[in-house]
Order: structure tokens, then sequence, then C-alpha cells
């Protein structure tokens, strides 16, 4: 039986912008038919990997292959086997709608008759059949999204590049972008998702790569990650903001963790030891500070991504 061939493998890849190690010596392995997210904050290499992988510029150092072909080798080829749709819509804002995917079209080689029935099938596909006419003067941002992403499909490519898809849309156009994510899955195809948004991450993923500083950090299933670094989280509301700094050193001295602050008298740290709970609220008593509430909760990827990069990431939880 053959076996199946990955749709991306990453080897030691490489791209340096003079001192700048942007990718710094990743290796990936996508499988097919998967969403294969790609979390990491700004400047930490995501988008450099797809535009390597996508032969939009050529790596330094290292080897990508996409479907068995090589990105550098083997442009023409791996250029007709992806769809590559980017943080900025490349449509063009004088044409309607039809008038860009036919365009589109037109330039992968397709008819006249056959660019104009792809075009009608993806914007009844992506709900813009009433829009199909309107200037895209007129369009909201999430209209024009998910009119970038249907260009994008126009081939029908097994491969697609999301690069951050959904940045600024407002969460019923990001959930409806979420459903469309996962049909062109079901009907084949595989996705790779670059996002900062961690539960769209969360919601999508098969699996997640956790890049950083042009280094990949982790790697696994959402659920493995959350699983390495702890498992759960432990929220204490306090009940004097101005002892936060205070309640985090006690937290550090305890517990021997790191610390979030997402509201002002809430502080979280990962609880690798249900059984040091009870030395921790034992030390707050011993230095008056007081506690409104404590709770536990499992693992969310906030808590990944803290741990992993030391950076929070809580204002990118969706909330657009």
């Amino acid at each position: 039986m053959t076996k199946p061939v990955n749709a991306i493998e990453v080897k030691g890849l490489k791209k340096y912008f003079g001192d700048n190690k942007a990718v710094d010596d990743i290796d990936l392995t996508v499988p097919s038919g998967v969403i294969y997210g790609v979390l990491g904050p700004n400047g930490a290499g995501k988008t450099t990997t797809i535009n390597m992988l996508a032969t939009l510029m050529k790596p330094d150092a290292g080897s990508a292959k996409v479907f068995g072909h090589d990105v550098v080798k083997e442009a023409n080829a791996v250029r007709q086997l992806i769809g590559v749709t980017g943080q900025y819509a490349s449509v063009d804002e004088k044409l309607s709608a039809i008038e860009n995917l036919v365009i589109f079209g037109r330039l992968l080689g397709l008819s006249r008759s056959e660019s104009k029935a792809k075009a009608t099938e993806l914007l009844e596909e992506f709900g813009l059949t009433e829009a199909a006419k309107r200037p895209l003067a007129k369009f909201s941002g999430g209209m024009r999204r998910r009119l970038d992403l249907a260009a994008s499909l126009i081939a029908q490519p097994p491969l697609i590049f999301l690069d951050e898809p959904t940045t600024g849309l407002d969460p019923r156009t990001r959930n409806r972008m979420w459903d469309t994510i996962r049909r062109l899955v079901k009907n084949g195809s595989t996705i790779l998702l670059t996002t900062q948004y961690l539960e769209e991450a969360d919601q999508l993923a098969d699996r997640i790569a956790v890049i950083d500083r042009g280094k990949v950090v982790a790697e696994g299933t959402p659920n493995e990650l959350k699983k390495s670094i702890g498992a759960a989280t432990l929220q204490l509301h306090i009940s004097d903001a101005k002892r936060i700094t205070e309640a985090a050193q006690t937290i550090k001295k305890v517990l021997g963790v790191d610390t979030q602050n997402p509201e002002p008298k809430l502080i979280t740290a990962p609880m690798r030891d249900p059984d040091t709970v009870t030395d921790l609220l034992v030390a707050f008593k011993e230095v008056g500070i007081k506690l409104d509430e404590v709770s536990v909760q499992k693992p969310s990827l906030d808590e990944v991504f803290f741990a992993l990069t030391g950076k929070t990431n809580s204002a990118k939880k969706g909330k657009k």
C-alpha cells in the first residue's frame, strides 16, 4: 500500500534579512487533509514561512516540499497545487465581485464560460450572490475577506495557505469563515492557517506549531499543547488590585511559575501540582493578601502561548 504524501515537509528552513533571523531552522510536517495552525506573535516568522512555501520568496537554507515537490527546484509545479490568501485583500476594488473572480479564472486558464460558472458557484458558496455586481468600494471588510478567499479557490487547489484570514472581522463573519474553512477540508483540501487568535487555532486546527523568533518552540494537537504546561490553571481574584505585583512574586516563590494579569484584580498561573495550592494560600495569609475568589480551570492556548513565548496574547482571543 502506497504511503500518503505529506502536504508539506520542511527541514532546516532559514530566511535572514540582514541580522534579523526571520525564519531560523524550522522543521514542519503537515499531513494531507488537515487544518494545520501556525501560531505566534507579530514578527515570529509566520508570514515569511508561508511566502517561502508558496514560492514567493527563496529560502536562504534548508528545504521545503509541497506534495513531494521542492518549492525552489519545482516552483511551477508547486504553484499549481496551492492557493494563497494573505492578510490583505488581493482583489481589485474598481471591479465588481463577479468581475474579479472571472478575471482570476481567465488568468488561471479557464475559458470565459468556465470562469463565469466558477465565479457564480463561489459567490454562492461564500454568501455573496446578492452582492455579485456591487462595486467593491461598497463591500464591508468581511465581504472583502470572503471574496479574497473565494479568489484563491478558483482552481480548487489541494493546499491552501490562509495567512491570518480573519484579521479585523466581526465575530459573526469570523464564524462564517470558520465554517467555510471546515468545509474546504471536508471536501479534500489541506489548510495551513497562520493566526494570532488563540480561539481560532483552538477551534479549527488539528495540529498547531507555535513559532517564536523564527523557531518552532512547540508542536502538537491543541490538547497536547495544553497538557504540556500543566493539568490546570489557577485563577486568583485579589481583593486589593495594588497588591497584584506582590501576589505574583509570592506565587513565583511558592509555585515556581510565572503569572499573567489579564484583569486588574485577576492573576492566573499554571497549576502543575495541586498539593502546592494549600501552601500558596498559607503564604498569602501570612503576608495579608486577601482573596475574593479562587478557581481552577483547564489550560487554554493563552497559557500555552504565554508559557512558550513569554508574551501574553489575551487581546487576541477572538475579540475583533
